[in-house]
């Protein structure tokens, strides 16, 4: 089944991308910070952080790295906070 986004993050970062990495990492907190509490949408942000750092791991090694960090920050919390169904989503999503 393929994937339809359910926000613009993918936008938002590749318009950061083109910043660099603050602009990647304020990006990221400023969205973290505002939808960290929605489950769906933290799912489709860890999902944006796997794919950003596939897309750099030959072309950028430094976004690559900051992908991977965000994507695991964004992995550990959602395993650490959503629970039930919430989890199922995220867990069957990204699988």
């Amino acid at each position: 089944m393929e994937y339809r986004f359910k926000t613009t993050f993918w936008s938002d970062f590749s318009i950061a991308d083109r910043f660099g990495i603050d602009a990647i990492n304020d990006t990221y907190k400023r969205v973290f910070k505002e939808w960290r509490t929605d489950y769906i949408y933290l799912t489709e942000l860890a999902m944006v952080m796997n794919w950003k750092c596939w897309y750099y791991f030959e072309k950028d090694n430094k976004k690559c790295e900051l992908y991977s960090e965000l994507y695991y920050h964004t992995r550990d919390y959602a395993l650490d906070h959503l629970k039930g169904s919430e989890l199922k989503y995220y867990l069957e999503t990204t699988d």
